[in-house]
């Protein structure tokens, strides 16, 4: 097949760049280039490097060419795919997002898409995707566009705002945790070893806040094994990939309680992680404080972690460019690849993305961003009609996917008071006082306010 043109914005990543290389250098029918850009240009040589590296390893099977370009128009010119990792902001700005509320009893385990963390962040990324929706549609109007940023729905909701024939879809690994976890449960329960693949299961809701209706392995049922494996690990919790206690060191890790708690009192299985899910419900139920966090048997991912985290992935980069560092080449279990072969023809490939609601999510209004399964063909991505979701269940998600909508409009209106009520209505909030909530929004905005004043004449 012809060799396919990647643009990569925000092409100095730390993780998902590597990931994706890797993945690409495993294709055998893929060949191409992808041009790399960020504004930190040294980390997109890096990455060049990185790139060219991966692809010049004895077990590469495909033939990838790796650029810095200088420019956005560089970089999108003729581009078949482009694919968008940045981070809005650094980690003071994520400072403030995540711990500025912690002294009005509010805790976030993740910051990034709900909770007041989630709505200072969508403030500084949706303009700076504006300029994205508008320069793809000056220079590669017909590409298909992968969003991996977060705020998730917010960020896709403003490419189709600015751009509405925008081909995009964000694309989302937390999914795939939950189908793990089903694996577990069919192993356990029947005996029956398989890998998520093998298990179809309906996906609804909004991102991060995702919901499992169904799931089925050769047609038999196993959502109906679930109730024996709750009531057997709802206190303890069940991890699988390590002992249920190992979020007291690993800040990803979860012991799945939350998820099971949300079966039995809605009957569907949350599908994004634990720390993830509690941030879409009120701040009295799993995040009212740390000892309660602990309760559920997730963690709180700190700031400092991140930028400690951040430091050590710059170094590995640092000596993988350099040649002082091995790079290991196995798949990433990403499936952006995949992603990517279905849109070529290469294979039919069925997988949980956001894309606007055009019916496939029911009872969430049209063009909402909603997370369901999509089927991947030649240069088509067909969303799939998921299941209603339980009332109880949909309720939740409805008020979640009406603040992003809110929210996005705030961004588009440069509207303080739209933005302050999609703030004041987040679940995270529903313990603070008027008064403390517009405290709070003042202090972060203004802790932010290096990213937010070129856009938002009236902050203040």
């Amino acid at each position: 097949m012809r060799p396919i043109r990647i643009a990569y914005i925000g092409g100095g990543s730390k993780l998902w760049a590597r990931s994706f290389m890797q993945d690409l250098a495993l294709d055998p029918d893929l060949t191409g280039e992808v041009a790399l850009y960020d504004i930190d240009v040294p980390a997109a040589e890096r990455n060049r490097r990185i790139g060219t590296r991966i692809h010049e390893k004895p077990e590469a099977r495909s033939k990838f060419v790796y650029t810095v370009a200088g420019t956005l128009e560089e970089a999108l010119t003729g581009a078949d795919f482009v694919l968008i990792s940045i981070l809005p902001g650094t980690f003071r700005e994520m400072r403030s997002d995540v711990h500025a509320p912690e002294k009005y009893g509010v805790y976030q385990s993740v910051g990034d898409t709900a909770g007041p963390g989630g709505v200072l962040r969508a403030m500084r990324t949706n303009p700076i995707y504006e300029g994205f929706a508008a320069a793809i549609r000056a220079y590669c109007p017909r590409a298909w566009v992968l969003n991996l940023t977060n705020p998730m729905s917010a960020c896709v909701k403003t490419l189709y705002r600015v751009f509405p024939e925008i081909r995009a879809f964000g694309c989302c690994h937390e999914v795939f945790h939950a189908q793990d976890l089903l694996c577990a449960v069919l192993k356990e329960e029947a005996g029956i070893q398989a890998s998520r693949r093998d298990i179809w299961t309906d996906v609804s809701g909004i991102n991060h806040f995702t919901w499992i209706t169904g799931a089925s392995y050769r047609g038999a049922d196993v959502m109906a094994l679930l109730p024996a494996f709750v009531r057997k690990h709802y206190e303890e919790g069940y991890s699988v990939s390590g002992p249920v206690d190992a979020y007291r060191t690993d800040t990803f890790a979860c012991a799945n309680r939350v998820k099971m708690d949300m079966w039995l009192r809605y009957g569907a299985l949350g599908a994004a992680g634990d720390r993830h899910l509690a941030e879409f419900m009120n701040n009295g139920w799993y995040l009212r404080d740390p000892e309660t966090v602990a309760g559920w048997k997730f963690g709180l991912t700190t700031v400092d972690w991140r930028e400690a985290n951040q430091a050590r992935q710059i170094a590995e980069s640092i000596e993988m460019a350099e040649g002082r560092r091995e790079i290991p080449l196995r798949p990433s279990g990403e499936e952006l690849v995949r992603l990517l072969r279905g849109i070529l023809g290469l294979e039919e490939v069925v997988s949980n993305v956001n894309m606007p609601n055009r019916g496939q999510m029911p009872g969430l209004p049209l063009g909402s961003i909603v997370e369901t399964n999509c089927v991947f063909t030649h240069d088509t991505v067909a969303p799939v009609a998921a299941p209603p979701l339980p009332a109880g269940a949909l309720a939740l998600v409805r008020r979640c996917s009406d603040n992003v909508d809110l929210l996005c409009e705030g961004t588009a209106e440069r509207d303080m008071g739209k933005l302050f009520a999609a703030f004041v209505n987040q679940p995270l909030c529903s313990t603070l006082s008027l008064g403390d909530a517009r405290e709070l929004f003042a202090e972060m905005c203004r802790a932010t306010r290096e990213y937010l004043s070129p856009y938002y004449p009236d902050l203040g």
